[in-house]
């Protein structure tokens, strides 16, 4: 009962300080005298003064307890209230020497009421206690402040499971929608003219991504297409100061939901920004806009005997790629994005437009802005131009492919080869299921068997000696149908099969769509990982497939489900969990090149950790304070600071 006593007197305290009048920018906190409610007579109290409380009510204990109510008051508001406990704690001190007038104030007050019995009136506020919490908290929340959250609910649907948050296993992305307002749609136009639209198909396409299985209950309010960087940065200014959302729009070739509006907004379309800005053949670099297609560029290089040499899927643009850190098939020679960006331009959210580095091929000038914004996904600015490092077009190539009896052996072959010291510059596993596709999808009649694929370049000598080492080691690992092509024509026909590998899987199942999977684990790890989750793929229900970058220990699985069935989207869904776990606990990562969007969030925490988490939410947080660039993307909503 002492201990209710001691809680009650510091709730309804507290009640009181917030529950003070401002009174011309000051706190009257005469209403925070102890002596006006406590009886000093009540038996339930402490011995002695009942001033001798206010050590209690303003104990760190105390103040602990009430922080973050605290800190949630206007700014304006909380100072005063703060000063007021200050001075209410001062009083304390001078109280212990002198009690009389609180004495004399208790008196007051029983006389005025008729005389109260005491012990009635302490056990009448004790009662009160849930009311009094209730009332501290529905004065602080009166005065929350305006200030954007820095922790964000996840949505929740009908039964009560998170969506996006940690832990979730929903693909159906929540978000709260309002009213662009027409003040910012009339300022798009006069940027824009011509080139905006309403139209609901046109937006409905780019709220839903092509090959991307995740959906949003909301898609974009406009389409904007700029055709330049002066353009995207005034777009973004006023949608910065409207507090509208943007997301950043091009190939739409990304799975992960990236390009999805789960709170509508502008989306600003870069696929009209796809110029060749410079070419510098001595230097073998290109400054180009975001919106050229990788495909495209290497077009426009080949007569000058460069090329870009990342190749993620047909239709990718290069802003897109720089968002999403991507790589592909060649990354095992050339790196990633970030090994082959070397400067960039970017409009951040209050319309700024930052250069992140010269176009020298190395610096130590500064902070890293370049690898920064590289894997940013939209989140921290909008890309309007890339400096590309570019490479030599081989003078040769051999194109090489072979079968095993079990995913294992393949990928021991793979590790073995990258081991040798071979510069290969591809290495592609594509598992039995996968080369059944192809031979459906294309008429082929290909060893429906786990094959590897090989690509070496350099000198014709240097190609064929590389090859003839492959050979062996494929001959001592249970490899056999060891073939290889040096004609143009051969090879692009051979290296069809491993691009068009997701078409023939739809081929394959025209019903279902495709939950693609992107894990990635040290190279000793990667026989073990496609072996122990193959287990798991064969004894599924669904068709799924395998194919990996298997030289960077990059790999996919192609599960085919038809989302209207919950029975698939949960079965695929959990063999997806299965993957990644199992990848992160090979100290692997959730997604080797694909990125996080809103599909992966829900892995961060166990592979980066809160605190990098914290870390990046305070970067966002630093450049974009309104949270409009592509909000509810890469960083999860339960991260707080």
């Amino acid at each position: 009962m002492k201990d209710w006593a001691i809680v009650s007197a510091r709730l309804i305290c507290l009640k009181h300080v917030v529950g003070a009048t401002k009174k011309n920018g000051a706190l009257d906190v005469s209403v925070c005298k102890v002596s006006s409610f406590i009886p000093s007579a009540s038996p339930l109290l402490p011995s002695g003064d009942a001033l001798a409380l206010l050590p209690f009510l303003f104990s760190p204990v105390a103040v602990m307890a009430f922080n973050s109510w605290i800190s949630r008051l206007r700014a304006s508001s909380s100072k005063a209230i703060l000063d007021g406990l200050r001075r209410a704690r001062a009083g304390s001190s001078r109280g212990r020497h002198s009690s009389a007038p609180a004495q004399r104030a208790l008196a007051a007050t029983a006389a005025g009421s008729g005389g109260s019995d005491d012990r009635r009136f302490w056990l009448w506020s004790s009662a009160l206690v849930p009311l009094a919490v209730a009332a501290s908290a529905g004065s602080l929340a009166l005065r929350s402040s305006p200030e954007p959250s820095l922790c964000e609910a996840p949505g929740l649907h009908a039964g009560g499971v998170k969506l996006g948050g940690k832990g979730s296993t929903a693909y159906l992305v929540k978000g709260s929608h309002k009213e662009v307002p027409q003040e910012l749609i009339d300022e798009l136009v006069a940027i824009c003219g011509e080139n905006l639209t309403m139209d609901y198909e046109e937006r409905f396409l780019h709220g839903k991504p092509q090959h991307s299985f995740h959906k949003a209950v909301n898609i974009p309010d406009v389409i904007v297409f700029p055709r330049s960087e002066e353009e995207v940065s005034k777009i973004v200014k006023s949608c910065n100061e409207y507090k509208v959302p943007i997301m950043p729009y091009g190939g739409a070739t990304s799975i992960e939901g990236h390009t999805l509006s789960p709170n509508g907004g502008v989306c600003i379309d870069m696929t009209l920004m796809k110029t060749v800005k410079a070419l510098h053949v001595e230097d073998m670099d290109v400054v180009v806009e975001p919106g050229i297609g990788w495909m495209e560029l290497n077009e426009y290089l080949e007569p000058y005997g460069l090329f870009f040499p990342l190749d993620p899927g047909p239709g990718a643009t290069i802003g897109g790629m720089c968002a999403t850190r991507c790589s592909g098939s060649l990354a095992v020679r050339y790196g990633t994005m970030r090994d082959n960006v070397i400067s960039l331009k970017v409009v951040l959210a209050n319309g700024d437009v930052v250069k992140t580095a010269s176009r020298a091929r190395k610096s130590a000038a500064g902070y890293d802005l370049t690898r920064l914004i590289i894997g940013s996904e939209g989140t921290l600015g909008v890309i309007t131009e890339v400096t590309l490092r570019l490479q030599k077009i081989p003078q040769h190539s051999v194109v090489a492919m072979c079968n095993f009896p079990s995913v294992k052996d393949a990928a021991d072959v793979a590790i073995a080869t990258m081991h040798s010291g071979i510069q290969v510059s591809r290495v592609e596993l594509l598992d039995e299921v996968l080369m059944k596709a192809v031979n459906l999808a294309n008429g082929k009649n290909l060893p429906e068997l786990p094959t590897l694929m090989f690509e070496f370049i350099g000198t014709e000598a240097y190609s064929l000696e590389q090859t003839n080492v492959v050979q062996k080691i494929v001959s001592e690992h249970n490899g056999s149908d060891f073939v290889f092509a040096k004609d143009p024509e051969a090879k692009k026909e051979l290296w069809k099969i491993r691009k068009e590998a997701l078409w023939a899987c739809y081929a394959m199942e025209p019903t279902c769509e495709a939950m693609i999977t992107d894990v990635c684990v040290p190279l000793s790890h990667l026989a073990a990982l496609i072996a122990r989750s193959k287990q798991e793929l064969d004894a599924s229900q669904l068709t799924c497939t395998v194919v990996a970058h298997a030289g960077d220990g990059n790999f996919h699985t192609l599960i085919m489900f038809d989302p209207s069935k919950d029975d698939q989207r949960e079965e695929a869904e959990g063999l997806n969990h299965l993957m990644v776990h199992m990848a992160l606990s090979m100290q692997g990562t959730c997604t080797g090149e694909h990125g996080v969007g809103t599909g992966k969030m829900k892995y961060l925490e166990e592979e980066l950790g809160m605190e990098a988490l914290r870390t990046m939410k305070k970067i966002k947080q630093a450049v974009d304070p309104n949270n409009i660039m592509n909000p509810g993307k890469l960083i999860p909503p339960h991260v707080c600071f």
